[in-house]
């Protein structure tokens, strides 16, 4: 691990001069993780840390963390400063800026920040202390971290281990009548029983019946019936790194034949999607590989969402797989692949595998079957 996080800080520290920004800043969470190794949760305690382009980080934690910083077996120095719940975090975030000048981070220094993650009172902090530039640290972050690592895939290959080995202990429980509810706190249990990390990368989706036209349904009261299509969507995490799937299944018995169609377009727009994934394939190229299949199939209009998300330390993360992206994929980008079509009152079907970038196409991680299969 320590060679790991001491080429990481090296690869930051060349994206940051190429970037022109003189450090860069992230919160608790998983840039922070992904940067030191080290978890801390996101709370009211402000915790930061600052990655200069030239010299060593330095951290702002809350004075209950200081021994998980110090005992931590990082390959660089750092500084850091720390603060009390009484005192407040004012004082630390000053005494930050006084150690960054050394690294040439002073007052107007260009400095990236998550965007996406970081709250107003994070940011508050730093301009009162640093008054910086502020810029979007994104493409940087996305540079980083989207082509993953063999040690990253093997926890991505963990998780998703994981969550399969959850559903197909959760399936034999599925029953007419139960509710929505009761199969979501099912599959919640397997999937911490077959060794999720505790933090899971969401709630379970769990959507019967007209509920599956919903793309991101929450489990309800309502109760299976015959005839169902069920679609669960659902992750795992091991070490941090996520898994995201979805199956759709029939409850009792087959749908009607519309129903039936609709999953074997998506069946085979996921099949196309995935095959569609080669380095230097644009993302955008993935993305209509799938619609193609639900457009000729004479759906298309029901297909309301992106074909996938990167996936990785987020749920959600670079590379978007949307049809305007013309990010050209790397060899060992990984992201999902779920396409769906929606009818409204009627039912919905989604598939989702998540997909690592191999030399000849993409490769899934995830090998439940697609087959259309009758539960309960």
């Amino acid at each position: 691990m320590r060679e790991i996080l001491t080429d990481r800080l090296k690869r930051l520290q060349a994206a940051l001069a190429e970037s022109r920004l003189r450090a860069l800043s992230v919160v608790a969470g998983p840039n922070f993780y992904y940067l030191t190794g080290l978890s801390f949760h996101l709370s009211e305690r402000p915790t930061i840390g600052y990655f200069p382009a030239d010299g060593d980080p330095v951290f702002v934690v809350p004075a209950l963390e200081e021994t998980k910083l110090t005992g931590a077996d990082l390959p660089f120095g750092f500084q850091y400063a720390t603060y009390t719940d009484s005192e407040g975090p004012d004082a630390a975030f000053a005494r930050a800026a006084e150690l960054l000048v050394a690294t040439g981070v002073g007052e107007g220094a260009r400095l990236g920040v998550e965007m996406r993650r970081m709250r107003v009172m994070e940011l508050r902090l730093i301009e009162e202390s640093l008054h910086s530039q502020i810029a979007a640290a994104e493409e940087v972050l996305a540079g980083l971290r989207a082509v993953k690592d063999p040690a990253e895939l093997g926890h991505m290959r963990a998780a998703v281990a994981i969550a399969q080995a959850a559903l197909t202990a959760t399936l034999p429980h599925i029953r007419v009548g139960m509710t929505e509810r009761e199969l979501a706190a099912e599959l919640t249990a397997q999937t911490l029983r077959a060794g999720s990390d505790p933090e899971l990368p969401f709630a379970p989706i769990v959507a019967s019946g007209p509920n599956s036209s919903l793309p991101h349904a929450f489990p309800t009261e309502r109760r299976l019936a015959p005839g169902d299509l069920l679609t669960l969507d659902w992750g795992a995490a091991s070490h941090g790194y996520m898994a995201d799937l979805t199956r759709t299944y029939a409850v009792a018995e087959l749908p009607t034949v519309e129903l039936q169609r609709i999953y074997g377009l998506v069946q085979g727009a996921n099949a196309a999607g995935v095959a569609a994934a080669r380095p230097g394939v644009a993302c955008a190229d993935v993305d209509a590989a799938a619609r193609r299949v639900i457009a000729d199939g004479g759906y298309g209009e029901y297909f309301v969402h992106r074909v996938g998300h990167g996936l990785g330390l987020e749920g959600h993360e670079d590379p978007s797989m949307h049809g305007r992206n013309d990010t050209p994929l790397a060899l060992g980008m990984t992201f999902t692949v779920e396409p769906g079509i929606y009818l409204p009152e009627k039912g919905g079907v989604r598939i989702e595998d998540d997909v690592v970038v191999g030399a000849d196409g993409g490769i899934s991680l995830s090998d439940l079957d697609r087959d259309l299969r009758v539960v309960a």
